[in-house]
């Protein structure tokens, strides 16, 4: 069994047409999904890329390691999908960033291939496509993300079509024959700034479009006036955060046509059937709802945690669609499942393969995510001014305010988890508002019930379960085990009671 995964970064469940968007166009994500299997409620555990990306790969949540930071990555006494497969004889292809491995459980995985030199990291990370912020720095539009792209810049100067070539390529060659192979596609674009070759930067220019999350609601925490504020997003007078939401669904179109590149490049190189592919995020993005751009390191909002989770599969019940809640790290699990390859340590990932297989899902489960940092630790937030120095210190640089934000106001970005069922949300944080919503009557997160009494029942249920959650999953026993006092008599080994 070969996988395929595609892995655009910050691109949304809502924003494409086959979880229901009504104008965004994206054909060959909807293929895949009428010939193989979607979740409809797939959320991740972060809203943050690399704390996202570290949960996925290991099936263990951000707190039973400490993976909550962009700086904090795996490193080699960790486990991961990829070290499994590598040691089960599978070859890893990766065309994209990395924001997941150190840099020497990098060069385990890859060898030789995680050896680049600069320019050809660069070209990774933002391929050759150029870009500008239209507006000067005292414009209150200066910090929203929204850009324009230099003139003459093709669709294949971005990243994620420089990626989809290279990977292409490999599945023509005589490698991909080899052997089995994990052909991995961690691309940037929908990510932020808002910018994408025309024609899909003005593709949705004025079109209809879902009436966005208004800003400004009542029982929302500190860090949504806040980002507004930092940013002069609340100076905004114009229709900035519109052509947002435009520009994203443009560059999710962009992203949906490489798409269909990679799996024309997969029906031709005869590997189809033998071959399973995976499509999904490591989270979503504001895109201009609540009056927000971007993402937030406790930001819990479905249009964060909820993202696309698409399998096809040899021989899986084409087009037929999981209504239970998944978490993102059973791709582990069920990568693993399909591959005939055991987990050598504790996870809490599910494998989905019976649910490929046409099962239902189970709607008792509730879905998790970690965000957010404490007090005591300084090393985590964002805006260091010797380790951010690039943004921290800089007023031209789009995150500046971010890094403001949180170093004089750390509440906004406290320690905080999600609990999500089908019916309801629970949003407890250490420092701030925290949340509840009825999803059944709200599913759009407008109406915070978490100090309501007529909730106060389901909140006491939802918080002892939450509890409960924490119980069960604060730590994970290593599977090997040291002889202790049950050492064997007889064997050379360390006293228990060294001499003095």
């Amino acid at each position: 069994m070969n996988f395929i995964f595609f892995f655009p970064d910050e691109m949304r469940a809502e924003s494409l047409g086959c979880y229901g968007h009504p104008v965004v166009r994206t054909p060959h994500l909807d293929k895949l999904a009428s010939e193989g299997v979607l979740f409809e409620q797939c959320h991740v555990q972060n809203p943050v890329c690399s704390p996202s990306r570290c949960s996925l790969m290991t099936g263990l949540y951000p707190h039973n390691a400490g993976h909550r930071t962009l700086w904090h990555l795996l490193r080699p006494h960790e486990p991961s999908l990829f070290r499994y497969l590598k040691e089960a004889g599978y070859r890893i292809k990766w065309y994209g960033k990395n924001h997941l491995y150190s840099e020497s459980y990098l060069r385990e995985i890859m060898e030789e291939e995680a050896e680049q030199e600069q320019e050809e990291l660069v070209k990774t990370f933002a391929g050759t496509f150029r870009k500008k912020n239209p507006y000067g720095k005292d414009d209150p539009r200066f910090y929203s993300f929204l850009m324009e792209p230099e003139e003459d810049q093709g669709r294949e100067s971005t990243e994620t079509a420089i990626a989809i070539e290279r990977a292409a390529e490999f599945l023509r060659s005589e490698e991909a024959r080899e052997k089995p192979f994990m052909l991995y596609l961690p691309t940037l674009l929908p990510h932020a700034p808002y910018v994408v070759p025309e024609p899909y930067q003005s593709m949705y220019r004025g079109a209809e479009l879902p009436e966005p999350r208004p800003a400004g609601l009542p029982g929302k925490p500190s860090y949504h006036e806040l980002i507004r504020r930092y940013r002069r997003l609340d100076r905004i007078e114009d229709d900035t955060l519109s052509k947002v939401q435009e520009v994203y669904l443009g560059m999710i179109s962009h992203v949906d046509d490489e798409f269909g590149r990679l799996m024309q490049a997969l029906e031709d190189s005869g590997l189809k059937e033998n071959t399973t592919v995976i499509v999904a995020s490591d989270h979503g993005d504001y895109a201009g709802d609540y009056g927000l751009v971007e993402k937030w390191p406790n930001g819990m909002e479905d249009v964060l945690t909820r993202v696309p989770l698409i399998i096809r599969s040899p021989g899986n019940r084409a087009g037929h669609a999981v209504a239970e809640p998944v978490e993102l790290f059973d791709i582990m699990a069920t990568v693993l499942d399909l591959a005939n390859i055991e987990a050598a340590h504790d996870h809490f990932a599910r494998t989905l393969v019976p649910q490929l297989g046409g099962a239902s899902g189970d709607p008792q489960r509730a879905v998790y995510a970690d965000g957010g940092y404490d007090p005591r630790e300084p090393h985590c937030f964002e805006g260091d001014p010797v380790r951010d120095a690039w943004f921290a210190n800089n007023p031209e640089s789009i995150y500046w305010p971010k890094a403001r934000q949180q170093q004089e106001h750390p509440d906004s970005v406290g320690r905080t988890t999600m609990l999500r069922t089908g019916d309801y949300k629970l949003i407890r944080r250490t420092a701030d508002r925290s949340e509840l919503y009825d999803l059944k009557k709200d599913p759009r997160e407008l109406n915070n019930v978490y100090e309501d009494p007529s909730y106060a029942s389901i909140r006491s249920e939802l918080e002892s379960r939450l509890l409960d959650w924490y119980l069960h999953t604060s730590d994970v026993v290593p599977r090997d085990s040291d002889p202790g006092i049950f050492a064997i008599k007889g064997t050379r080994q360390a006293s228990l009671f060294p001499k003095l």
